[in-house]
């Protein structure tokens, strides 16, 4: 097992320089690791620069020692190049089975047999990815969140052909750089956190589709209410809460015969017809288009340091997880 504190020499391999592949550049790099970058597209550099240029902005922010000398990025005139020395390697390509697969050919052809490759994928299972492969125990789900370089959940989803010590050595590297990582033990489509947003994302489609909201009163629904209570104790334990004194028991036989009532319509889909889709962009516009999106990036991190710092004075939650990697920072210094 690599020690990833100790160890003087680490090298990432990102595949794919968008949202996501760059929000992962930029957690590598900021932690001092060497980073190989691989994406074909001619924006490329442009895209890349802009998530770096948030990160560098934000990052920090949320340390309160100081943060390792940045590594080295390399852009890579091929995937080959950029995987041939990498500890671990992330794939960020479009969410197409097939793609994937011919990437994890090409990446599996050319780096070491010791490297550990994450992929970004949202809804596909490791036994899905592993499809094929020439070493299925070297891939596995590391599904992060928007923006990676400041939110640390990383859902790793193994299958039954990754043995337990590349699973530990994943989670002790990812944890070496600030992440949490959430050992999803049973494959899943969509895996765990995405599973519920898809839900209440599902039911907002509805409220806009039905006329009883708009996308502006949706968003104020959470932003000012349960999204409050969620950023800092989850579901369950704001549940517990609410059950007073007699805690979760109470609460469940209290609430619980509500989930027989017709609330929800998770069961079913709204048709995303031309007519609804342009309902919710033209309200969507209305309730945010005066601001860019490099705008909306940098207040939503600005956000997400101050909720977080709240916490981390608090030892509470995220806020622990910072004071925890504060430490290990200290150790690199």
């Amino acid at each position: 097992m690599i020690d990833m504190v100790n160890k003087s020499y680490k090298t990432a391999a990102c595949i794919g320089g968008g949202v996501i592949g760059g929000g992962w550049v930029a957690r590598f790099l900021l932690h001092g690791w060497d980073v190989n970058v691989y994406d074909p597209a001619a924006d490329a550099q442009r895209k890349l620069d802009a998530v770096l240029d948030n990160a560098r902005a934000a990052l920090p922010q949320l340390a309160d020692v100081a943060m390792p000398r940045e590594g080295k990025l390399i852009l890579c005139d091929s995937l080959e190049a950029a995987v041939a020395n990498a500890d671990w390697i992330q794939e960020s390509v479009p969410e197409r089975l097939d793609i994937k697969h011919m990437v994890f050919a090409q990446v599996q052809a050319a780096c070491t047999e010791s490297a550990i490759i994450g992929s970004s994928t949202s809804g596909f299972k490791p036994s899905q990815l592993q499809e094929n492969a020439l070493r299925p125990e070297q891939i596995m789900v590391a599904h992060p969140f928007n923006p990676v370089y400041l939110l640390p959940l990383v859902e790793l989803v193994p299958s039954p052909a990754n043995g337990l010590g590349i699973i530990e050595q994943a989670k002790a590297l990812l944890t070496s750089v600030g992440m949490k990582p959430l050992h999803v033990r049973k494959e899943i489509d969509a895996h765990i956190a995405d599973r519920f947003l898809e839900a209440v994302w599902r039911e907002g489609l509805w409220m806009i589709k039905d006329g009883i909201a708009t996308t502006s009163e949706i968003d104020d629904a959470i932003r000012y209410g349960f999204g409050l209570r969620w950023a800092q104790m989850g579901l369950f334990e704001t549940y517990r809460i609410a059950g007073g004194e007699a805690g979760m028991a109470h609460f469940i036989a209290q609430f619980g015969p509500c989930l027989e009532w017709p609330w929800t319509k998770l069961m079913d889909v709204p048709e995303l017809t031309d007519e609804l889709i342009a309902t919710i962009a033209e309200q969507s516009d209305a309730q945010s288009g005066h601001h860019s999106i490099r705008e909306l990036e940098r207040i939503r991190d600005k956000n997400l340091i101050g909720i977080m710092r709240v916490q981390k004075d608090n030892n509470w939650g995220v806020g622990e997880l910072l004071n925890q990697h504060d430490e290990r920072l200290k150790q690199l210094g």
